[in-house]
């Protein structure tokens, strides 16, 4: 799907005014190391820690000089490795009200809840990703996007993303290092778009992966014609064929001659568990309707399948949705919740890392991460509350008998981009009550059963809803501990309840 100029236009002046800036890379020209810099107020986040102090907005700390007490702020388009006991979350230059030196912004925790800013990977734009837009007659943006970062055995690789205001003239570049921290070494450009005529996506936003047979790939793209795999020389982190572009493997759908969103983000993990890859991708504009949805295949190659059995590079979107813009009851919302980091801990537990934008001013970006779940079919599901590490003590069938606040995240298609796409769809949440006798809502032709830890919802033998049950923090009210329900139902559509009496 090719954007086009005045569509592609328009879509770098919202990112921009949003305050969300691009990323670049560069080809072949001498190595050069920087370290991640750390030249700003000094570190005076307080040592105990109050998770009440995490807020939608904040606006008192977005100014530049606060920059080391940013924590979880000012985060878009992570990427998070473990190494030892230590999560490094690397991601996009951006800041609420403010312009940022351009590098990729660097923090780290410990328990995915405080976050500590820990400088830059680079101290100005790479020298091989700007040197390649400006030979090509265009001025990069000074700022980075998108970042990803995979081990591979001592060696850390740093994926950025840098482009420019000419359409599709960008570059994803690669830095090494041998500490999460740096220094970074610039090792060259891995793939580039062109301001030309040919059929290619937009070189941005780059996930790697390195398959079960030990073949590397990366899965890069944002609009144009969406999603592609490229094949990396596993020795250099390069492509494996100098000046490959890959080929396609998921795009959007489209309402008549307009395509119905945009599509960006890939992000690509295998689980052991069900012997699959699971391909996660971001529809729509980020600002809004920014939501997740996933396929999965045997093969890192593909194709990779919908919940319906539909390959995802289609002409058509795809299911399921696992997570978009929501509202609970006395909250504004969260919105553009898309662009995500999947990844896990040193057990089996995964997360996924996204940003998220308060409904009360979207501008704002912050870090959420969120426990994901895998169905009893191999499908992945994700809390509808942020990771806030309550303890998982057992929950009965009579703990589960209450009033709930349930969301159904719903879809409506609305074709086009940042101009188009200017509400966010908030799927709102309605009342739930599971009832003593195993009836839902009072309702004889409704009823539930429990087995820890699905709880399953039946609906008049229509519907059939399978959750899983964990205990999780109610971050709208601020309530340490409740019980959370996530998951799909007969049609794949996701479903979300927090008990709140």
């Amino acid at each position: 799907m090719k954007l086009t100029q005045i569509t592609y236009k328009a879509v770098v002046a919202t990112f921009v005014l949003a305050s969300v800036l691009t990323v670049s890379c560069s080809k072949d020209t001498p190595d050069e190391e920087v370290a991640a810099t750390d030249d700003t107020p000094t570190d005076d986040t307080p040592v105990n820690f109050d998770i009440n102090s995490i807020t939608d907005t904040y606006y008192n700390e977005a100014a530049i000089g606060n920059i080391y007490n940013w924590g979880y702020r000012n985060v878009h388009d992570p990427s998070i490795i473990k190494n030892g006991d230590t999560y490094y979350c690397y991601s996009t230059d951006v800041a609420f009200g403010a312009e940022v030196q351009p590098g990729l912004q660097i923090r780290t925790s410990t328990d995915l809840i405080k976050w500590e800013f820990k400088g830059w990977v680079f101290p100005q734009l790479p020298v091989m990703g700007s040197t390649f837009i400006q030979s090509h007659g265009g001025t990069p943006f000074n700022a980075l996007w998108a970042p990803y970062v995979i081990k591979v055995n001592s060696e850390y690789r740093l994926y950025y993303s840098l482009s420019s205001p000419t359409p599709r003239l960008s570059v994803i570049g690669l830095a090494t290092a041998t500490s999460p921290l740096g220094p970074w070494t610039e090792k060259g450009l891995t793939v580039t778009s062109l301001a030309d005529n040919s059929i290619q996506t937009n070189a941005i936003d780059p996930t790697v992966l390195i398959d079960q047979s030990g073949k590397h790939w990366m899965y890069y793209g944002s609009a144009w014609d969406g999603i592609y795999m490229l094949q990396l020389n596993p020795a250099t982190g390069l492509a494996m064929n100098n000046g490959d572009k890959g080929i396609r493997v998921a795009q959007r759908g489209s309402t008549g001659s307009s395509i119905n969103g945009n599509i960006e983000g890939p992000e690509v993990i295998y689980n052991a568990q069900f012997n699959k890859y699971y391909l996660f991708i971001a529809y729509d504009w980020l600002q809004t309707k920014y939501n997740v949805r996933v396929g999965r295949s045997d093969t890192a190659e593909g194709p990779f399948l919908d919940f319906a059995g539909n390959d995802i590079n289609n002409n058509l979107d795809d299911g399921p949705m696992i997570l978009a813009p929501y509202k609970f009851n006395g909250h504004s919302g969260w919105q553009g919740v898309a662009h995500c980091a999947v990844f896990k801990d040193e057990g089996s537990q995964y997360y996924m890392a996204h940003q998220g934008r308060p409904g009360e001013n979207s501008f704002f970006m912050d870090l959420h991460v969120r426990p994901v779940f895998w169905t009893e079919d191999g499908w992945p599901i994700v809390s509808p509350e942020r990771y806030a590490a309550v303890p998982q003590t057992a929950v009965t069938a009579t703990d589960l008998v209450g009033t709930y606040e349930q969301i159904i995240l719903g879809y409506q298609i609305v074709p086009g981009y940042a101009n188009e796409q200017t509400n966010p769809n908030f799927q709102t949440s309605v009342a739930l009550k599971l009832d003593a006798g195993g009836t839902i809502n009072g309702e004889a032709a409704n009823t539930w059963t429990y087995t820890a830890p699905w709880l399953t919802l039946t609906w008049g033998g229509t519907y059939v809803d399978k959750l899983h049950v964990e205990r999780g923090r109610d971050w709208e009210n601020k309530i340490e501990s409740t019980i959370l329900l996530s998951g799909l139902n007969n049609n794949g559509t996701a479903i979300w309840g927090k008990k709140i009496q």
